[in-house]
C-alpha cells in the first residue's frame, strides 16, 4: 500500500536557475543535489514540511527528462510515493493490470529503490515508486 506521497519530481531545463527560483518560492535551500547517472539526469530535493520537491535535469539527450522536456516543456514531471515493501507493491500493480516501466526495482535518487508505472496505464500520469534502501552495517 502507498504510504504517502513520497515527492512530486519537477523536469526543469537549467538546474541552477531552478534550484534558485524553488529556494525563493518555497524560503528554504536545496538539500541536496545528487546525479543518477543511470538515468541521465541531476536531482536537486527540497524538504517542504513533510513532502520533497524533486527538480530533475538532463544530463544529456539520452535522458528521460530531455526528452520529456523537449515534448512537453518544463514541468510536474511524476508524482512519487513511499511504498513499505516495493517487491509486493509491483506485483499488486502488475495484477491490477497496471503496466511498469522496469520488471525488478533499480537504485534511484535520495537512497531509494524505485519503480516506474506507465502514465498510459494512470491517466497519463507518471507514478513513481519508492522504497527507503535500508544499510546494514556489518560490524
Amino acid at each position: 500500500m502507498f504510504e504517502k506521497i513520497e515527492h512530486i519530481g519537477i523536469a526543469v531545463r537549467n538546474l541552477d536557475q531552478a534550484e534558485s527560483l524553488y529556494e525563493t518560492l518555497l524560503g528554504t535551500a536545496s538539500y541536496k543535489r545528487e546525479t543518477v547517472a543511470s538515468e541521465h539526469v541531476i536531482t536537486s530535493f527540497f524538504g517542504t514540511g513533510p513532502n520533497k520537491i524533486e527538480l530533475l535535469a538532463a544530463t544529456d539527450e539520452m535522458s528521460a527528462i530531455y526528452k520529456f522536456i523537449e515534448k512537453k516543456g518544463e514541468g510536474i514531471h511524476h508524482i512519487a510515493f513511499a511504498v513499505e515493501d516495493i517487491y509486493s507493491e509491483m506485483q499488486r500493480l502488475k495484477n491490477e493490470g497496471f503496466t511498469l516501466l522496469n520488471e525488478e526495482p533499480k537504485r534511484g535518487a535520495d537512497n531509494k529503490l524505485v519503480c516506474f508505472v506507465h502514465p498510459k496505464s494512470a491517466n497519463g500520469v507518471l507514478i513513481e515508486l519508492c522504497q527507503e534502501i535500508i544499510e546494514v552495517s556489518e560490524e
